[in-house]
């Protein structure tokens, strides 16, 4: 029998070539025309900005960092507070991300952020987020124009209702009558609780500064995070100190908040604090005003707690709170003063003043003085 050319043959060859690269061709065609659809099953619609080419890079990238997206760092971890900053970009809050250990990849992340558009939705604030997050999810936290987390402030000096009145207007959903009612409990969890008197509220513990609260934080909650903030800055040191100045805690506190209220320049606070321990050593009354204003209590017309000036009527009101016509210390604290206040109280300066008075120049200082007559010369014409 004839053998048949091999021309034929290759031809043959060249044809079973021809199909298996159309074959080819047709299925990777098909995969590639497919990876949108695929990408947008996982991760949802793209932006409309991105180009075609942009979306297909896209697309392909995502698929195959699903497993990096949609998993966990650390399903152990706590919850930590994570900050971005406003006009924070989205580069520096990846980077933080990648830092804080929340995520492990973050151009698998920007990728999304891309993709999805959601790269200029990002918002600033305060967050809780934990490693136990997918990279996902901590995206779509990120999203929240609300914030989990509210920085809530007590200014120096404060009194207990004023920083009630700010919690409503913070984001917190804590009322006013809400938390002053539980200031008045002593919770068993803070070890100094029981130095103070039954019947008062926790008047001047509540130590000032800024504080990263969660929004749905209850108000015995908020209570023990301030309480124990105060905790952690009175040392063992300190309270020597204060009975080395012949003070209980109690006590302390409450001259603390004499001296936080009658100071502007935190500097003066050892020797206005002086001042008042020079008279308390000698049986001689306080004579302070803010003591008065806080017996005074809200001023309708001012809408003020302190009330400024103070009428001569005024500082004869019978309280017990009232300095200028009761020796001593008062019953409790009037304001929850800062630290510095505290400290100037264990460690006052060693002074012979028994009299202060403020400057004329409206610089918020003060000239002392050790006896009335010197006291009186430094009035203002």
């Amino acid at each position: 029998m004839a053998k048949k050319p091999r021309s034929f043959i290759g031809i043959i060859l060249i044809v079973l070539l021809l199909l298996v690269a159309c074959l080819i061709i047709f299925f990777a065609s098909n995969y590639v025309l497919s990876i949108p659809g695929q990408a947008s099953e996982i991760y949802g619609p793209p932006s409309q900005s991105l180009s075609t080419l942009q979306h297909y890079q896209l697309s392909f990238s995502l698929i195959n960092q699903e497993r990096i997206l949609n998993s966990p760092l650390d399903s152990d971890r706590q919850e930590i507070i994570f900050v971005i900053a406003a006009g924070e970009s989205p580069s520096s809050i990846l980077n933080n991300l990648l830092n804080a250990k929340l995520i492990s990849n973050q151009d698998a992340l920007r990728n999304y952020l891309i993709y999805s558009g959601l790269d200029t939705q990002l918002q600033a604030g305060s967050f809780m987020l934990s490693p136990a997050m997918t990279p996902i999810e901590i995206v779509n936290s990120l999203l929240d124009a609300t914030p989990q987390v509210i920085e809530f402030n007590i200014l120096p000096g404060w009194r207990i209702e004023e920083i009630a009145a700010n919690l409503p207007s913070s984001g917190l959903s804590i009322s006013t009558e809400e938390f002053l009612d539980v200031a008045y409990f002593r919770p068993t969890e803070i070890e100094f609780a029981n130095q103070i008197p039954e019947g008062i509220s926790l008047e001047g513990y509540l130590l000032p500064g800024s504080y990263s609260v969660e929004r749905d934080i209850s108000a015995n909650e908020l209570l023990l995070i301030f309480l124990r903030a105060f905790e952690s800055e009175i040392t063992l040191d300190i309270l020597e100190a204060f009975s080395h100045q012949g003070l209980t805690l109690q006590q302390a506190v409450t001259l603390a908040s004499v001296v936080e209220r009658e100071s502007i320049v935190d500097e003066e606070q050892p020797a206005i604090a002086s001042v008042f321990l020079n008279r308390l050593a000698i049986d001689m009354r306080l004579e302070s005003d803010p003591t008065v204003q806080y017996a005074l209590g809200y001023n309708d017309v001012q809408k003020t707690w302190w009330t400024n000036p103070i009428s001569s009527d005024q500082l004869q009101i019978d309280s017990a709170y009232n300095t200028y016509r009761y020796a001593g210390l008062m019953p409790s604290p009037i304001a929850n003063p800062t630290i510095s206040a505290l400290l100037a109280v264990a460690y006052p300066a060693q002074t012979p003043y028994y009299f202060f008075r403020a400057t004329c120049d409206n610089s918020g200082l003060h000239n002392f003085s050790q006896t009335y007559e010197e006291h009186l010369n430094f009035g203002c014409p």
